[in-house]
């Protein structure tokens, strides 16, 4: 394919101008020594840029072109991760945000190490780390294909130049260019998309969407994989809330109730912002191929186009519009992998850095070698979920397989932490190994993991028909619960000597004060105003 040079340009002029605002808004933590100040923006985040950052925790390249290739391919009715996305923020609104907020954690896994331990809370960020690549795996996979098929770029080349940007303005700024970047690209989406909308919906190829519109792309659920519908929209509800990205913003806001209403706002966005999407995949059942520069032009074959599905948005951009409205569209593509791959990359690495790095093998590490750790760690994370772009095919398989883990092992545990006094160390641990055993177990055709169990309905060619995620999710809870209390009831009727509370989790917990002050900020922060908070509410050190 041939290179076109004025497309190539015009992404170039767009990744220059996101660089500039990133390093622009890096300056605000020019001379910072404070990893939490760098990680979390100073806890300054209001709710102008708030609703723009928090909507882009999830509306990236993934969300945007994988929303139009699943009503593609299956129509909208099975198109769940809009929805599903959505709901997860408001929920978290209502039942996370504040009490996380309110501790003045800053990190998600920070309740994990104060409550189960170090060890712990590094075995927990294995999942979280997952999710975080195969999510930014996603995006930059998104923009490859972009790329690929309106400009000719090569896709790798592509992905590697899109992930070494976002890693250097994050590198310098943390969460205030993240932030800053964010406002600029979702309004880049939002614009972007719409222009590229009519001029599609208009084409002459194109029939009236409103046609034979519930047949050939809303469509219905197959009664047979009605097991696996619920599964999978429950699984991006859920499965959707225990991301360090999102608390990310959450732990970020100025006040507790900021962070509660820019939730309930994110929400509404990724609606919003899934609507062209919806309306570019509606406008590629509804062309007739034949009669468009694909065939007419280029000598590609009709037949190949569902199996171009995951290019069928960059695909409507090039064939159905001008050049310079497909060109609009690429600065809209882009922007939305920025929006996300940034915040995913900074995320897994604020984790490390914090959580694994200091908790477990640098206690007394200055704020100035977190920070650099941080930055190590964001070349790293990007390294890696730039290698799982360039070898996973599908992007909305990628996308969806990216909540399984963190859906399975890390919601039961966050609920836990969260809301039962009584969860420790060794439910913990138990639910984890069950949760990841059971999931595992039921195998994943899409990375080559063989089915070692089948659950009820199991078949031999359409595969596990069961909601088994959900059950190896309510396994895992059920699990932490039970193993918890038991144990609490051995040892504190000292039915078990406290000798064998190996983990200091129930008989020996409240042994050491310092041992917590490790987990949490101090009283000092607490009180800072940018904290939103009293003193009344710092919690105690029981």
């Amino acid at each position: 394919m041939v290179l076109n040079v004025a497309g190539l340009v015009s992404v170039i002029i767009f990744y220059i101008i996101i660089l500039v605002i990133g390093l622009w808004a890096a300056r605000r933590t020019k001379g910072e020594a404070n990893s939490e100040n760098v990680m979390l923006a100073g806890r300054n985040i209001g709710v102008f840029v708030g609703v723009f950052t928090m909507t882009a925790t999830w509306v990236g390249g993934g969300f945007i072109n994988g929303t139009a290739e699943t009503v593609f391919s299956y129509g909208l009715v099975n198109t769940q991760a809009p929805l599903g996305y959505a709901l997860s923020l408001v929920i978290g609104g209502i039942f996370f945000a504040r009490r996380m907020r309110e501790h003045g954690y800053v990190t998600m896994l920070d309740p994990f190490t104060r409550k189960y331990g170090e060890r712990m809370g590094g075995l927990i960020y294995i999942p979280a780390l997952l999710g975080e690549v195969f999510w930014s795996g996603a995006i930059l996979a998104a923009l490859g294909s972009t790329l690929r098929v309106i400009i000719g770029l090569s896709h790798e080349v592509a992905i590697i130049v899109s992930a070494c940007i976002a890693v250097f303005y994050t590198l310098f700024g943390g969460l205030y260019s993240v932030a800053y970047t964010d406002v600029v690209q979702l309004i880049c989406i939002f614009i972007g998309l719409w222009i590229c909308v009519p001029f599609a919906m208009t084409n002459d190829v194109v029939e009236s969407i409103s046609v034979n519109s519930s047949s050939e792309w809303v469509m219905e659920v197959d009664p047979v994989y009605v097991g696996v519908y619920v599964d999978s929209f429950l699984l991006l509800i859920f499965g959707g809330l225990p991301w360090q990205v999102y608390f990310q913003r959450v732990l970020s806001a100025r006040t507790a109730r900021t962070a509660q209403y820019l939730s309930f706002v994110g929400g509404l966005g990724c609606l919003i912002m899934a609507i062209p999407s919806v309306l570019i995949g509606a406008i590629a059942v509804n062309a007739d191929w034949n009669r468009t520069a694909f065939v007419t032009r280029d000598n590609f074959n009709v037949s190949d186009i569902p199996n171009r599905a995951s290019d069928i948005l960059p695909l409507v951009l090039q064939y159905l519009t001008p050049d310079w409205v497909s060109f609009i569209g690429l600065g809209a593509v882009s922007a939305a992998v920025m929006s996300s791959a940034d915040s995913s990359i900074l995320s897994a690495s604020c984790m490390f850095a914090r959580n694994i790095y200091k908790m477990i093998f640098r206690q007394k590490a200055s704020e100035k070698e977190i920070i650099w750790v941080m930055r190590i760690a964001i070349f790293g994370v990007g390294a890696l979920a730039t290698v799982m772009a360039i070898t996973v095919k599908s992007i909305y398989t990628l996308w969806y397989l990216c909540s399984d883990l963190v859906y399975v092992v890390l919601f039961p545990q966050l609920i836990s932490v969260i809301y039962l006094k009584t969860s420790n160390t060794y439910g913990s641990l138990v639910a984890y190994v069950i949760g990841m055993f059971f999931r595992i177990a039921g195998g994943e055709p899409s990375l080559g993991i063989g089915v070692l169990i089948k659950f009820p309905y199991y078949s031999t060619t359409n595969g596990q028909l069961f909601p088994f995620k959900t059950l190896c999710m309510l396994m895992s809870f059920t699990s932490l619960v039970l193993v918890s209390y038991l144990t609490d009831f051995l040892f504190t009727r000292e039915i078990l000597p406290p000798r064998f509370d190996i983990f200091k989790c129930v008989t020996n917990k409240g042994e050491s004060k310092v041992e917590l002050q490790k987990y949490s900020t101090t009283a000092q922060d607490f009180t800072n105003p940018a904290f939103g908070q009293s003193k009344e509410s710092i919690p105690s050190e029981k």
